[in-house]
C-alpha cells in the first residue's frame, strides 16, 4: 500500500467525516474481493494492512486436519507441525500468499468496492444527522425547480419541497434563501431523501421559538396552531407563571417579534390568543378579532354556539368562513356563530349564567378592521 493511499484515507476521514476504522474495513473487504476474483482462490483469506508501514499482506487460512480433502481449505497435521510444532488438529494456520502481480486489476476492483463503501458510510452519516432533525427548521438555498418539486440545498444534501407544501403567495427562484420545516427523512436505495415544507403548522411554531426567548426556554408554551399558509394563522399560548404575559411575549416590543415571523412568511397574518382550559374563554379568545357576548358549550358533541354582536357577525365568521374555521382548528371545538338578534329570537340569549368575557387583554389582533364574507 502506497503512502499516497494512506494520505487519501486521511483526507477522506477529515473531509467526509468517516472514521478510519470504517475506511480500513472497506479497504480490507475490497482487497479480499479483488484477490478472490482475480486469483480464483477460496473464501478463507485475510488481508493484513499495516497503516504505519503502508504495507499489505494476504494470508490463506487453513484448518489443521488428520486427512486433507481440500488443500485450499485444509492442511495436514504433519505439514502444520513443520511450520510450528505446537499446532494441533482443528487449529488454524495462516500462510502468506501475497501475489507478486497483485496489480492493476486488483487495485481497480479494490477502488470500486472502497468507493461504494465510502458512499454508503457517507449516506449513513447524512441519514443519522437528518433523522434527528425531523420536525425541525433549517435554512436552505433554492437550487432548481421542476413541475413536482423545488430542490433546496441543506448543505450536505438536497431536500425536496413538493408543490402542495409550497406557499401560494410565494414565488421561488434559484439562489433564494428560505427557511423550511423538515417533515420526513427516508432511507432509499439512492441514499437519504428529505422532504420539507413551507406550509406545515410546525414551521410557524419553530419560527416563534426562534424569535421568542420565552418559548425557547419553556416559560411560554405554544398550545396549538391553526394555519392556512400564506393567508392567515392563529396560535394559542400559555404560561404557568402569572407574572408572564404569554401574548405580550410573542408580540414583542412594538410588535417586533411577531413582525419578524410575518416577514419570513411573506405577510401571512397571525393572531395570537391566550389559551385557557375553559372552553368558553378559549373559544371566545380564538375568534379574535371579533367581540364575543356568550359561548354556549355542548360537552357531549364537543360543540359550541357563539353569540356575537350583530355588527361583528361578518368579522367573527371572516372571509369565506376563514376566521371561524381557524378558530375551530385551534380549539378542537365545533363552532356555530350566531348574531345577537338571531340568538334572542331563538331564546338562547341572554342566559342567567352568562359570564362577562374579555375582562383581560388576552388577545393580540393582527388586523382590527371588519372583514366581509365573500
Amino acid at each position: 500500500m502506497s503512502s499516497e493511499l494512506l494520505d487519501a484515507l486521511n483526507v477522506l476521514e477529515r473531509e467526509k467525516g468517516i472514521s478510519r476504522d470504517v475506511l480500513v474495513d472497506a479497504m480490507e473487504a475490497a482487497l479480499v474481493s479483488a484477490y478472490r476474483r482475480n486469483f480464483n482462490q477460496a473464501q478463507n483469506v485475510r488481508i493484513d494492512l499495516n497503516l504505519d508501514k503502508g504495507s499489505m499482506r494476504v494470508f490463506a487460512r487453513k484448518e489443521v486436519v488428520d486427512q486433507v480433502f481440500d488443500p485450499r481449505l485444509e492442511i495436514s497435521i504433519e505439514d502444520a507441525k513443520q511450520i510450528n510444532p505446537n499446532y494441533q488438529v482443528e487449529d488454524v494456520v495462516e500462510l502468506e500468499v501475497t501475489p507478486k502481480n497483485f496489480g492493476r486489476i486488483a487495485a481497480q476492483t479494490a477502488k470500486q468496492v472502497v468507493t461504494q463503501r465510502v458512499r454508503e458510510a457517507e449516506r449513513g452519516i447524512i441519514y443519522s444527522e437528518f433523522i434527528d432533525r425531523e420536525e425541525d427548521i433549517m435554512t436552505g438555498i433554492v437550487q432548481r425547480l421542476d413541475s413536482k418539486f423545488i430542490y433546496v440545498s441543506l448543505g450536505k444534501i438536497e431536500a425536496l419541497l413538493p408543490v402542495n407544501e409550497q406557499m401560494p403567495n410565494e414565488r421561488y427562484k434559484p439562489h433564494d434563501r428560505i427557511k423550511v420545516f423538515i417533515t420526513k427523512v427516508e432511507k432509499t436505495t439512492k441514499g437519504p431523501q428529505i422532504f420539507v415544507s413551507r406550509t406545515h403548522p410546525g414551521l410557524l411554531k419553530r419560527l416563534f421559538e426562534i424569535e421568542v426567548p420565552e418559548i425557547y426556554d419553556g416559560t411560554v408554551e405554544i398550545k396549538s396552531v391553526a394555519r392556512e399558509a400564506g393567508d392567515r394563522s392563529k396560535i394559542s399560548v400559555h404560561s404557568d407563571k402569572l407574572e408572564v404575559d404569554p401574548v405580550g411575549a410573542c408580540v414583542g416590543p412594538k410588535g417586533s417579534r411577531v413582525q419578524a415571523v410575518v416577514n419570513e412568511l411573506k405577510g401571512e397574518k397571525i393572531d395570537i390568543v391566550k389559551w385557557s382550559d375553559d372552553p368558553v374563554v378559549f373559544v371566545a379568545n380564538s375568534l379574535s378579532p371579533s367581540k364575543v357576548l356568550d359561548v354556549i358549550v355542548n360537552e357531549n358533541d364537543k360543540a359550541t354556539t357563539v353569540i356575537v354582536p350583530d355588527y361583528q357577525l361578518s368579522l367573527a365568521i371572516g372571509k369565506r368562513g376563514q376566521n371561524a374555521r381557524l378558530a375551530a382548528k385551534l380549539t378542537g371545538w365545533k363552532i356555530d356563530i350566531k348574531s345577537e338578534t338571531d340568538a334572542r329570537e331563538l331564546g338562547i340569549y341572554p342566559r342567567e349564567e352568562t359570564i362577562k368575557l374579555f375582562e383581560d387583554d388576552v388577545v393580540f389582533d393582527h388586523e382590527l378592521e371588519e372583514e366581509e364574507i365573500d
